[in-house]
């Protein structure tokens, strides 16, 4: 599956938004990626994932124990592509600000565990789930993501494997181009929902 054909699902799914969107980060952006409007139909999900752990196989030379994702948005992701690799699966949810496992997750000391995310933009929440899976025992080996959307710019600490690469741009809430400007930003991610 090449970049194209993985944005044009993100068409389909209506799942690439343009308009002006405050990201996660809290930086602004012309572009917003909703990977649980891909994940919504199973085959399409499937689709995706499945070539994003061949990716993986592929790029990375060694063994992984177990995958781990950040809550909310790589839950799915990071479950599918461990349904892919056979391997299990578990994630980390934010517990006062911080990511920590939960519901009787936790790793065997030394396991080698693959990062999944849904999409990386600055890569601050994947160096805080890789910075949980240190502190449980675990080495990470690799992260993945659905969409890198740094364009291959986002330091996480180790080997990132992406399915697509994009070069969306992201602004600082002071320093927004007229067109972001003059609109309202709007939050469709999970973070700090009520």
């Amino acid at each position: 599956m090449d970049q194209q054909q993985v944005l044009d699902q993100f068409r389909e799914a209506e799942a690439l938004l343009e308009g002006h969107f405050i990201l996660s980060s809290g930086l602004h952006s012309p572009v917003f990626l909703q990977c649980a409007r891909v994940m919504m139909d199973p085959a399409r999900g499937e689709l995706l994932c499945a070539a994003l752990a061949k990716k993986v196989q592929a790029a990375i030379d060694q063994e992984i124990d177990v995958v781990v994702s950040p809550a909310m948005g790589g839950v799915i992701v990071g479950y599918e592509v461990g349904r892919q690799l056979g391997i299990e699966t578990m994630f980390v949810e934010r517990v006062d600000g911080t990511f920590t496992f939960r519901r009787g997750f936790g790793l065997k000391p030394g396991a080698k565990v693959l990062m999944v995310e849904d999409v990386v933009t600055t890569g601050l929440s994947s160096k805080e789930c890789i910075k949980e899976i240190i502190a449980g025992g675990g080495n990470v080996v690799a992260g993945a993501s659905l969409i890198d959307r740094s364009n291959g710019t986002a330091d996480i600490g180790v080997p990132l494997v992406s399915l697509a690469m994009i070069d969306a741009p992201s602004y600082d809430a002071n320093n927004l181009p007229p067109e972001l400007a003059s609109t309202p930003g709007v939050k469709p991610g999970s973070r700090n929902l009520k």
